[in-house]
């Protein structure tokens, strides 16, 4: 068996929101911004941030809900997804979606040290189980 996965480390863009599916499935729901420097050819530093939409499902979804607050750095281990959209400004953009199946919480609760709590997966849900 194989599958794809991606990992990702970064800072939670807001505090998670979490709800229930109609047959009463949790799913948890936050954004993480993950951060890149490099140096351009003209010898400056830049700075890219990609943000990602995290999904979290069952147990992991309640545990990222208690957990989890804007500015917590997390790495989040799951299945991404590029969804293409056109954004206000009328322009053709894409939103990475990931689904979670780890969950490891690196900084404290405001992003300073901490004690690396983590979360354990469950499978991710049927179609049907989606509350969107």
């Amino acid at each position: 068996m194989s599958y794809e996965q991606t990992i990702i480390i970064g800072n939670l863009g807001s505090d998670p929101e979490m709800r229930f599916t109609p047959n009463g499935k949790p799913v948890t729901n936050f954004s993480v911004a993950v951060n890149r420097k490099y140096t351009g050819k003209d010898g400056q530093t830049h700075e890219k941030t990609k943000w990602f939409r995290v999904t979290a499902w069952d147990k992991l979804a309640e545990t990222c809900n208690q957990y989890l607050s804007k500015g917590r750095q997390v790495l989040v281990v799951g299945e991404v997804k590029a969804s293409a959209y056109t954004n206000r400004a009328g322009e053709p953009a894409a939103s990475l979606e990931l689904t979670a199946r780890d969950v490891k919480f690196l900084g404290g609760s405001n992003g300073n040290g901490g004690n690396g709590e983590a979360a354990a997966a469950s499978p991710a849900p049927e179609e049907d189980d989606l509350p969107f």
